[in-house]
């Protein structure tokens, strides 16, 4: 796996869209979407609270985006930077309207454990990897480098509900 300086800076931007949800009182998640050329195009953050929507991820809002506004070779030369790896749902979403490669900073197994350790109540979906929904897509994470600030998110997340 080779992370790049630019993917770095794409991935902050993911983590401090993170920190906003949390702040909103949604769940701890950010997501962006970068085109072929570099520039970010769509990014968004968790609303599944303040909304009463539980599927207002922002992998899936990123997807949906895509799908009405980007040709389908601009999607596939797109790459999504996210704060946790995208649950079943949004990984499907990805697939379905092609989007390219996927970078994010914590795996959806270390964010679980980091819940059940703290107490938090499991899933209602089963956590898979995102290759186990979407065998095609290329994947890269987790990223050492930032997982420390997302798990403390997640963290203050379960300790505030």
């Amino acid at each position: 796996m080779t992370i790049s300086e630019t993917d770095l800076v794409h991935l902050r931007r993911a983590v401090e869209l993170a920190r906003e949800a949390l702040a909103a009182g949604d769940g701890p998640f950010g997501s962006v979407l970068v085109d072929g050329a570099g520039v970010e195009r769509f990014a968004d953050r968790n609303r599944e609270v303040s909304t009463g929507d539980p599927t207002r991820h922002p992998e899936f809002e990123i997807a949906r985006w895509a799908a009405a506004n980007l040709t389908a070779n601009e999607r596939a030369d797109a790459t999504v930077y996210t704060s946790g790896e995208h649950c079943p749902m949004c990984s499907a979403a990805h697939a379905w309207v092609g989007l390219g490669r996927i970078v994010y900073v914590a795996s959806a197994e270390q964010i679980t454990g980091w819940r059940r350790d703290l107490g938090a109540e499991p899933s209602q979906v089963s956590v898979l990897p995102i290759t186990a929904v979407a065998p095609g897509l290329p994947v890269e994470g987790p990223v050492d480098e930032l997982v420390p600030e997302v798990r403390a998110l997640i963290e203050r997340a379960v300790r505030l509900r």
